[in-house]
């Protein structure tokens, strides 16, 4: 019952300060949605991280990653935010902005929680 508790309060935290970045960031007409993109990325860095320290043994306990990976940076993150902003950029006829966004969101996402997990060593 404690690590659904971490779990959820994490979470919590991690989807409010989404909605805040998302909210300030995507702007109408822009070439992409920038808040889901920088959450994204943040959110990949983030994991990178912890899951790095949790890695190393004893710096982070089980209940902080729970509450941190899994919670925060879970709540944080949003794929379904970003399947649909695709799926409204293909509708439109939008290709290049579809592009960029998903290939940019792949690439920068995968090289942060590389960074990440290279920081802690």
């Amino acid at each position: 019952m404690k690590a659904i508790l971490f779990v959820f309060l994490g979470g919590g935290l991690g989807s409010v300060l989404r909605y805040l970045i998302s909210k300030g960031l995507n702007i109408d007409n822009s070439i992409i949605p920038y808040g889901t993109f920088a959450v994204n990325v943040i959110g990949s860095l983030l994991i990178g991280l912890i899951l790095g320290l949790s890695a190393k043994g004893s710096l982070l306990s089980q209940n902080q990653t729970l509450l941190l990976a899994t919670g925060f940076c879970g709540g944080f993150t949003t794929f379904s935010a970003f399947a649909y902003e695709n799926q409204q950029f293909l509708k439109s006829g939008d290709f290049l902005s579809f592009a960029l966004y998903t290939i940019g969101s792949f690439i920068l996402g995968f090289l942060a929680v590389f960074l990440g997990m290279y920081l802690v060593k």
